[in-house]
């Protein structure tokens, strides 16, 4: 039974994951029996959005309960600013147990740079950028030499620089730790590591955790070990939705991720074969199991330990990823619901009602606020500006309405462009509105997307331009206006009228 203690709290947070690949989404192509379990015994939440389609600054607003626009952190590659109290740090000092395994990316780490550790209160700090990253500090790289030796001298021997070919991009196929034998994997690893923390004597009475395990699948380059790979036959998976062709009425920047992908960095969805297209699904698809079954080891691990009962625990992604849908494969300035629409799953025993399903738009900003509310820890982040998502997975009438909108930004945070290239997109009920913006943020021509998701959840129609729609594109430039108004940082106090 539940105590009146702090929960734990657990973040199992996938890569690149969109929101449809799971089966408790519909999915009925997809293999993710733990986590549809995860499901069942907790909150599915069906719109949730992610605060950017890019890694870093979607990372950063968990950690700082902030919007892109006021964490600064606005591209991959970038360093979070040291004025900013981490919610680990947060929870370290109310006396918290906090550790992490896996990618962090609040910082710059292309090139082989080791990421810049900051004041995150981590006890445990298990980092690792990806599978391939040559960082000294790669932890994964540690345990793979002591571990499975034969694998990492494999690995060195075949891609001793991977850094001087950004190969984990340019990859057109699975790289040699993509589809090593699973018990030598990046994301077995991640399970291990956060088993070995969730199990740790040294932890001293009913003193909680606060636990990150980040996996890196399924983000590309795209593959898997054979025993998962074998699970899918590539011919009988959904094929993407749109073309190429549906980009002409589409603002003109995505005919060139169409093309090539990263802003001409790494290969695009052109450079590939239907054929070829068809593997990158049925890989990603393994992916995403293998890290359910490690997922699934990690949520075992709190049943043997008699934790579950006193655990809140959340997966979810930082964005989501694009699969051949519109032309268009990786990630980058586009906001289809693919791109940065997530999974998100809630459990919290006594709290969250099991099996509950909330169609409120959500984001990820509300995490860290829901994670707050549960800890006691609200005033010590004043500024946080999401919502506490428990009262919306409540039965009527007492389910709270919630605010159901989401803000999602872009400002060049992939690869660099010239000229650089800023969308911002807001969902609003029923409603999308993308703003390609034009001139004074860029040189670019301005540009924009409109969708009535009700009648086109799949975004093929494009209603910016057409006729009929122009009261409605009015109502959301307005209420796009209207919310970035709205989630400016003012969280300092004012302490007198003047």
């Amino acid at each position: 039974m539940p105590t009146n203690r702090r929960p734990n709290v657990l973040i199992i947070s996938s890569d690149q994951q969109r929101f449809d690949a799971m089966g408790c989404y519909g999915n009925e192509h997809i293999r993710t029996p733990e986590l549809d379990r995860l499901a069942g015994q907790g909150a599915l939440f069906e719109n949730a959005y992610s605060q950017s389609p890019m890694c870093a600054p979607s990372r950063a607003s968990l950690m700082t309960g902030l919007f892109p626009r006021n964490h600064g952190l606005w591209a991959n590659g970038v360093e979070i600013d040291d004025r900013h109290r981490l919610l680990s740090r947060v929870l370290t000092d109310a006396g918290y147990d906090c550790g992490l395994v896996g990618k962090f990316h609040l910082g710059a780490a292309a090139e082989g740079r080791t990421e810049r550790r900051v004041d995150d209160g981590f006890r445990m700090f298990e980092w690792a950028h990806d599978p391939i990253h040559p960082s000294p500090q790669n932890a994964y790289h540690r345990w793979l030499a002591e571990n499975h030796p034969d694998v990492f001298a494999e690995f060195s021997a075949t891609l001793a620089q991977p850094w001087e070919t950004e190969a984990g991009n340019q990859a057109k196929g699975a790289l040699y730790l993509d589809t090593v034998r699973p018990e030598a994997h990046y994301s077995t690893w991640v399970a291990e590591t956060a088993l070995d923390f969730i199990t740790d004597d040294r932890r001293e009475g009913d003193q909680p955790f606060f636990l990150i395990a980040n996996f890196f699948d399924p983000h590309h380059p795209f593959g898997a070990p054979e025993e998962f790979r074998a699970l899918y036959d590539a011919e009988t998976l959904p094929k993407p939705v749109g073309s190429v062709e549906e980009l002409a009425g589409k603002p003109s920047a995505q005919a060139d991720w169409s093309a090539t992908s990263y802003g001409g960095t790494a290969p695009g969805f052109q450079d590939y074969s239907p054929d070829e297209i068809s593997e990158i699904i049925a890989s990603y698809y393994a992916m995403v199991t293998q890290v359910d079954t490690q997922a699934g080891r990690i949520l075992r691990a709190l049943d043997e330990q008699g934790l579950a009962e006193d655990t809140l625990v959340i997966f979810t992604s930082d964005h989501g990823e694009m699969l051949g849908d519109h032309g268009m494969i990786l990630k980058g300035p586009m906001m289809y619901d693919c791109a940065v629409r997530v999974p998100l799953l809630i459990r919290w025993p006594d709290h969250i009602p099991a099996g509950s399903r909330v169609e409120t738009v959500t984001q990820t900003v509300d995490l860290t606020s829901t994670i707050l509310a549960a800890t006691g820890m609200t005033a010590a982040m004043p500024w946080a500006q999401g919502q506490d998502l428990a009262p919306l997975t409540q039965p009527e009438p007492k389910r709270a309405s919630g605010r159901d909108w989401a803000l999602v930004e872009y400002r060049d945070s992939n690869f660099p462009q010239d000229p650089p290239i800023f969308t911002t997109m807001l969902r609003s009920g029923r409603h999308k509105i993308t703003i390609w913006h034009g001139d004074p943020a860029t040189d670019r021509a301005a540009e924009g997307e409109l969708y009535d998701l009700d009648t086109d959840p799949a975004e093929l129609h494009n209603l910016w331009h057409q006729p009929g729609s122009e009261q409605l594109r009015t109502e959301m430039l307005i209420k796009l206006v209207d919310t970035q108004t709205g989630v400016e940082d003012r969280s300092r106090p004012r302490v007198a009228v003047w």
